[in-house]
């Protein structure tokens, strides 16, 4: 007469079934939490990344639209007062454009947005 130990047909025993479902639940566990925040984290970086490298471009283009007004005569030509122009017209020139750039972002934020729910 075999053992139950060494034969093929060996039961399991309770302490193995309570392993197997431990293991079983954590695995679950890890599969429908921790691997989707995993990749939602990786998404939102990109996301992020992406979002600080638009910001810093579109910085430097407001940046080079304020110094390209500086070069132009009209305000700080000779003709003008000390430059009474160049000391606060090109700055609020500047605003207005990055003003609208950010109202346009915003609209087009809200189109997509109202889009993808199924309106017009």
């Amino acid at each position: 007469m075999p053992s139950p130990a060494s034969g093929a047909d060996a039961r399991p025993t309770t302490g193995d079934r309570v392993t197997e479902l431990r293991d079983l639940v954590v695995g679950y566990a890890k599969q429908e939490t921790v691997d989707p925040l995993k990749s939602l984290f990786k998404y939102l970086g990109l996301g992020l990344g992406g979002a600080t490298l638009i910001g810093l471009g579109w910085m430097f283009l407001m940046l080079g639209l304020l110094r390209a007004l500086e070069t132009i005569d009209w305000f700080s030509g000779p003709t003008q007062r000390n430059g009474w122009h160049g000391s606060w017209l090109i700055y609020a020139i500047t605003i207005v454009a990055g003003l609208m750039v950010v109202g346009a972002s915003g609209l087009a934020a809200a189109r997509s947005t109202k889009r993808r729910k199924g309106g017009r």
